[in-house]
């Protein structure tokens, strides 16, 4: 066993997780100067950042780590022995159900988060990932009732928390959501995307006014958020404000130019102004980003139903019939349809 490699396995037993960041960190630049390769450093960084929080860097780490089989392979051999040498150790059953989460055994891990629950029954860890493992299974009950306890374990676990509140707002439980992302913005004021969830929850509450002041301050800490643009310009629109919607949604588009759903929003309202070679402009870039967006084939279709060219009309209704998923979408499609007097094999 390599030196590197030693030290943080007797950080993991420790739960010494700053330790294992800075010895993963030197570990992985002595490799990088070297022009070798070693999967363990990456996976340990990887550990490191879930812990945290850290979900972007957890990602960047993932793919140096656990996407290549052999590197898979390299780091099994070192996980799986971490439990089977310290059966009795809390952060070695974490760890290698950290493993099995992320290389494709999801399910196997669940019998790691529960016993390192057991091993250690004040650690919040075990519980947040066992409850991310119950939501990406579709049991979201269980997935609730998992955060539930993490944070009943550490109350200023905020990553807990939004996912707590997420869970909740999936199952339309706007008002079990919400105090959960205020409870996140007591942590941290400075919380951009507790404060975009928090005005997408106040949204679908009809709090209008209040969601649109969540979401200008989640512009404020990230000017940089497509979808939060996007958000904002749909609540804007709902108000008619038409002129500050599509502000927002050429925002939108400014962070991300290939963000088709503001491409498409974009579109209808320039088509509702009467611009319509620009929202033609529009709707195609849309269709480029997502060529079964259902939304903009009917824009299209309506464009061309007003030129009076009807066969284009009707080949673009007939592409938003066919990739619209939503019944009642699709029955607002064909009553468009009808409602132009157009009478067509469907």
């Amino acid at each position: 066993m390599s030196e590197h490699i030693h030290r943080i396995t007797e950080a993991v037993l420790k739960g010494s997780w700053d330790d294992i960041r800075a010895d993963a960190t030197a570990w992985a630049r002595e490799l990088e100067v070297k022009g070798q390769k070693d999967p363990r450093p990456y996976f340990a960084l990887n550990v490191v950042h879930l812990l945290r929080g850290e979900f972007k860097e957890a990602w960047e780490v993932h793919a140096k780590s656990l996407e290549a089989a052999e590197d898979i392979e390299q780091v099994r051999a070192w996980v799986e022995a971490l439990p089977k040498d310290h059966p009795e150790q809390a952060h070695a059953q974490l760890v290698s159900g950290l493993f099995l989460a992320q290389s494709g055994r999801s399910e196997e891990s669940v019998a790691r988060y529960k016993e390192a629950a057991r091993l250690d029954p004040r650690s919040a860890y075990p519980h947040y990932f066992l409850a991310q493992i119950h939501e990406r299974a579709g049991r979201p009950e269980m997935a609730i009732k998992a955060y539930r306890e993490a944070i009943k374990l550490n109350p200023a676990f905020a990553a807990a928390r939004v996912n707590l509140g997420v869970a909740y707002q999936d199952q339309g439980q706007m008002e079990m959501a919400i105090p959960q992302y205020r409870e996140v913005l007591k942590l941290n004021p400075d919380d951009a995307v507790a404060h975009a969830n928090l005005a997408c929850a106040l949204g679908e509450q009809g709090k209008v006014e209040a969601a649109i002041v969540e979401y200008k301050e989640a512009i404020r800490l990230n000017a940089r958020d497509a979808e939060v643009h996007f958000s904002l310009g749909g609540l804007y629109e709902t108000k008619g404000r038409l002129d500050l919607a599509l502000k927002e949604y050429e925002e939108a588009l400014k962070a991300d130019p290939n963000f088709g759903p503001a491409e498409t929003a974009r579109g209808w309202i320039r088509l509702n102004k009467g611009w319509r070679e620009e929202a033609l402009e529009s709707f195609g870039r849309a269709l480029k980003s997502n060529p079964e967006d259902a939304k903009a084939y009917l824009g299209i279709a309506r464009v061309y139903l007003m030129k009076g060219k009807q066969q284009t009309a009707m080949d673009n209704y007939a592409l938003a019939l066919k990739h619209e998923k939503d019944p009642e979408k699709k029955s607002k499609i064909m009553n468009d349809l009808f409602r132009d007097g157009n009478t067509w094999d469907v």
